[in-house]
């Protein structure tokens, strides 16, 4: 069942029986404090090997959205593909039926939740790379605080083998860092990235006794949700036997508007959202509403 951009009508039925994971009254509260929580086995455990499979079908047949530094290698290679529940049967149910929907407008406080996009992250074993630190939010065309990610762990994950880091309460800050092009030069196609204004991210490499600093090893099944005003980052995947695959979702709470500024994710063409720009993201088509308190 592909799906294509526009196709979904605005009156769409996303309402599903998601009997899954529900966030405690702990755990929400941290995830306002903290900005980042670890879920133990977010989702179902059944889960884990279609969503492998994926992983290893995009790795051999990536979308145009791929962003793959030293391709087609068995180790050192950093793979991030993006956008697959437009064509991709197994992530388009993920995203409607997990429960990931549910656990995102929890964690936001929000009444509801929107999808935004998945993204697929490989790191291949030996990766040397790191992610450099950055908030997720200048990246995107949208204004407001409820936004958040779900990075589920598709294999073992320890922060040596490239776990992410954050810093806490980092979402808070009421700061605006200027985006970074992973990869440098080197990505071509994230050059959108640098026409934008903002302060730039610190070296928080050079001074990391100067922040509070938390990082997680996790599971398959095991996700971590954070504010998309999170810093954060990850060292290279140090680990000689274990790739570090995840996959990450986004979702937009109630106080998210439409912002389709210069530099932003390119990939939504904004002639084509039905909302003008500051208002509500209400737009089935590309960010569908798949859950309501």
């Amino acid at each position: 069942m592909a799906i294509e951009i526009g196709q979904m009508s605005q009156s769409v039925d996303w309402e599903v029986d998601m009997p899954q994971r529900e966030l405690t009254e702990q755990e929400v509260t941290r995830f306002s404090e903290d900005g980042v929580i670890k879920v133990d086995q977010a989702v179902e455990s059944d889960w884990i090997p279609k969503l492998l499979a994926v992983a290893e079908q995009q790795l051999k047949k990536p979308s145009k959205w791929v962003n793959d530094v030293n391709s087609g290698a068995s180790e050192d290679r950093l793979f991030t593909d993006r956008y697959l529940w437009r064509s991709n049967d197994v992530i388009h149910q993920f995203i409607r039926e997990s429960g990931c929907a549910r656990l995102a407008a929890q964690a936001m406080n929000s009444q509801s939740s929107r999808f935004y996009f998945d993204h697929l992250l490989i790191k291949k074993v030996k990766t040397k790379a790191p992610t450099p630190w950055h908030q997720d939010a200048p990246y995107w065309p949208f204004a407001g605080k409820q936004i958040a990610s779900i990075w589920l762990a598709l294999t073992p994950v320890t922060v040596a083998g490239s776990s992410l880091e954050f810093i806490r309460g980092s979402h808070r800050d009421e700061v605006y860092y200027l985006p970074a092009v992973f990869g440098g030069a080197e990505n071509t196609s994230g050059q959108w990235a640098n026409t934008q204004q903002g302060v730039p991210v610190p070296d928080i490499e050079a001074e990391r006794d100067k922040y509070d600093i938390v990082g997680f090893d996790l599971e398959p099944g095991d996700a971590l949700i954070f504010s998309a005003w999170m810093l954060h980052g990850a060292p290279g995947n140090q680990s000689a036997t274990q790739d570090r695959i995840a996959l990450s979702t986004r979702w937009l709470g109630d106080d998210v508007l439409w912002d389709p500024r210069e530099g932003v994710d390119p990939s939504v063409n904004p002639e084509h959202v039905a909302v003008q720009p500051g208002a509500p993201v209400h737009d089935n088509a590309f960010f569908p509403e798949l859950y309501r308190a």
